[in-house]
């Protein structure tokens, strides 16, 4: 743990967890973490529309539970489509993960697991037309006539280049952490779509690597991340008894 960083509590209905906040590699993330968890950032409460101040994750639940992959909480529905009103970029250092030095495509086994590409669809959706669009290849005849350009810039391109295409924007001083095994991440919905959802992994995920700010790691109760990961989940996998949030606050001296 580094002494800047500070260490925060989820106090949940099965136990506590604590987690270091990375507010020297992701500020931003963790600063609008803070300011939702002690109720001094604004939000907008999707029940009246109306902004508010109060400790935003207060009786929240983990609405999303997926064993051997992670716990979810952070909506203000229970049922994941809900945030604070606002939506900000993302911190991410792709050059320290390494994303920079992958390739995105190999000849022989298809794009990289990383770009999460299940089928033709999404190649055609998530490679092939971004490149259309930085290339400014818009007809049929255009693509014929510059095919050998398109397959070199293809295949001399690395994951980094692929996630940017698709809107992914990098920064030297983001997030250097991987999604492991008991991180703390941003849940979204694309590139800079963060507001107030988060997950704690249960195991590690590097495909998610790129893709998610990891601002923060449990330096304690990860045995209670294990054991909300563990309980029965109905539809969505949302669990059928809640697993309730009921306050994140920051640890003092004397609980240390």
């Amino acid at each position: 743990m580094k002494p800047e960083n500070p260490i925060y509590i989820i106090k949940t209905s099965m136990g506590d967890i604590q987690i270091e906040l990375f507010a020297d590699k992701a500020p931003e993330t963790v600063n609008n973490f803070i300011g939702l968890a002690e109720g001094t950032k604004e939000f907008t409460d999707p029940k009246t529309g109306k902004k508010v101040k109060r400790p935003f994750y207060n009786g929240l639940i983990f609405h999303r539970v997926i064993k051997d992959f992670m716990i979810q909480g952070g909506c203000p529905l229970g049922n994941g489509t809900g945030g604070p009103g606002y939506k900000f970029k993302d911190e991410i250092d792709a050059d320290a993960l390494g994303l920079d030095k992958i390739v995105a495509m190999d000849k022989t086994k298809g794009p990289n697991p990383y770009l999460m590409v299940k089928n033709r669809e999404e190649y055609q959706r998530n490679i092939l037309n971004p490149l259309f669009k930085k290339m400014n290849i818009n007809s049929q005849d255009e693509l014929n006539q510059r095919k050998e350009e398109l397959e070199k810039i293809l295949f001399s391109m690395t994951v980094k280049d692929a996630l940017e295409n698709i809107g992914y924007v990098y920064s030297e001083k983001g997030s250097p952490y991987t999604p492991e095994r008991g991180c703390l991440a941003m849940a979204n919905s694309g590139p800079n779509t963060n507001g107030s959802q988060f997950f704690i992994n249960l195991i590690d995920t590097d495909w998610l690597t790129g893709r998610h700010t990891v601002f923060g790691k449990v330096v304690k109760g990860q045995d209670i991340v294990d054991k909300i990961g563990s309980v029965k989940v109905g539809a969505g996998s949302k669990p059928v008894e809640d697993v309730t949030i009921v306050s994140i606050s920051k640890q003092t001296e004397e609980k240390k």
